[in-house]
């Protein structure tokens, strides 16, 4: 399988938002007039379905092929679909590498502008894998504003490096409290740990989002905030964070091509 723009969703760490990241990203791409689809490549811990409001099981087509799982104008994929919801997944290396590629060889995707891959936190098997497979245009890091979860992104970020994955950029989720009743984002962690990282990579930092509790709400009931309150703080955060994705995107690929001519001239 070959997509113009698959994007890596990672994290140094759990319990940071990615998965709540990678799912509102993707629906804001797409509410842009984008054929967007969503992996869940978080095997051990697929929360996506939830997130989504999704658990039917996916059907073959006539090559055999998986059917991705469509919800809100999305293409969906995830380990949890092919269990049910609770069981434990048990499965070593070598079964993590096979199922990798069977989610992005074996897959029925449409003609998609947009291939959101939902990342495990940290470095492993799966990261391995993907980046064995398939052509990524780069990877997004989502951190939160502490310095533990910042120490364990530069980790990751040398998992991309060592693997040769442009790091596009960073976007910090919990960024502060945001109160429902002023609108207010109160800050709760230490602050400027984002554009901190950002400048330390050298990438851009594509925005922050407050801590909203619409957005648990809307994760917990299978209604992401982007459909349920598309004007909220959060949802409108989205918005912008997903423009400056595809600018990001835009320029890669530019200057990629530019630096293929070049190399064929000379």
């Amino acid at each position: 399988m070959t997509k113009r723009n698959t994007i890596l969703v990672l994290s140094g760490k759990g319990g940071v938002g990615k998965s709540t990241v990678s799912t509102n990203l993707a629906l804001a791409l797409s509410m842009n007039e984008s054929k967007v689809g969503l992996l869940d490549a978080d095997i051990y811990g697929p929360s996506i379905p939830t997130m989504m409001g999704v658990q039917e099981s996916p059907q073959l087509d006539d090559q055999q092929k998986i059917i991705p799982i469509q919800a809100h104008g999305i293409e969906l994929m995830s380990s949890g679909f092919l269990v049910e919801p609770g069981q434990a997944l048990i499965w070593r290396g070598p079964m993590i590498h096979k199922i990798v590629q069977q989610f992005c060889n074996d897959v029925a995707w449409s003609d998609l502008d947009f291939l959101v891959i939902d990342l495990p936190p940290g470095t492993g098997d799966v990261q391995l894998s993907i980046s064995q497979t398939i052509s990524v245009v780069g990877a997004v890091v989502v951190t939160t504003p502490q310095k533990v979860a910042l120490d364990d992104v530069k980790r990751a970020t040398s998992m991309l490096d060592s693997l040769k994955i442009p790091l596009l950029g960073v976007i910090e989720n919990m960024s502060g409290f945001l109160n429902p009743a002023t609108n207010e984002i109160i800050p709760i962690f230490s602050q400027g740990g984002g554009e901190q990282l950002a400048k330390d990579l050298d990438c851009p930092l594509f925005g922050t989002i407050p801590i909203d509790p619409n957005v648990c709400a809307a994760g917990d009931t299978g209604k992401p905030v982007l459909i349920e309150n598309p004007s909220s703080p959060a949802s409108k955060a989205f918005f912008k964070i997903a423009q400056k994705l595809v600018a990001q995107i835009s320029k890669f690929n530019h200057d990629k091509v530019q630096s293929e001519v070049v190399q064929t001239r000379s």
